[in-house]
């Protein structure tokens, strides 16, 4: 059975799309991103998605996404930050690899500006991040086997600290 070598989870502006990348290049691993995933089945973006099927049809397409990736995707995986709201998603990370990038509201809209290209985020940007934040911070730490706080840190540092939280594990992978 094939498995990832790390999936990535955290919030808008955590960085997980820019470290998998990294954390896959210094591995010698493949990278996926389950939100480019959902788009590709979907044929559209994910706040077109949103705006034309809603949440709960993309919360489907999701869920199918991360399952598939979980069960065939052997390199780097980083999933949507709503994804481990679906209980059978967080049952099925239990098994894996999990690593939390913790970022604090500060530095999630330094890194994305908190756009209109995130639903979730639609109106007041910064209350509903940390709103969202508010509930899913929760689900974040239950889930990981690892927490790496990216605050202040360059992309470079980030990948380093998820290097040291994996130790030996991510190397003998390689």
């Amino acid at each position: 059975m094939s498995r990832p070598a790390a999936v990535l989870i955290g919030p808008p502006g955590a960085g997980k799309t820019t470290i998998a990348h990294a954390l896959a290049e210094r591995l010698g691993l493949a990278v996926r991103d389950t939100d480019q995933d959902v788009e590709a089945v979907a044929g559209k973006t994910i706040a077109d998605i949103f705006v034309e099927d809603g949440e709960p049809h993309f919360r489907e397409l999701e869920h199918a996404a991360v399952a598939k990736a979980l069960a065939e995707h052997e390199g780097v995986l980083a999933l949507g930050g709503g994804a481990v709201l679906d209980p059978r998603t967080q049952e099925a990370l239990r098994e894996h690899t999990v690593v939390f990038l913790d970022v604090r509201i500060t530095d999630a809209a330094r890194r994305v500006g908190l756009n209109t290209n995130r639903p979730l985020l639609l109106g007041n940007p910064r209350a509903q991040w940390t709103i969202m934040m508010d509930h899913r911070r929760p689900i974040y730490t239950e889930i990981a086997t690892h927490r790496v706080a990216t605050d202040g840190l360059s992309p470079e540092e980030v990948t380093e600290a998820v290097l040291e939280a994996l130790g030996e594990a991510a190397r003998e992978q390689v």
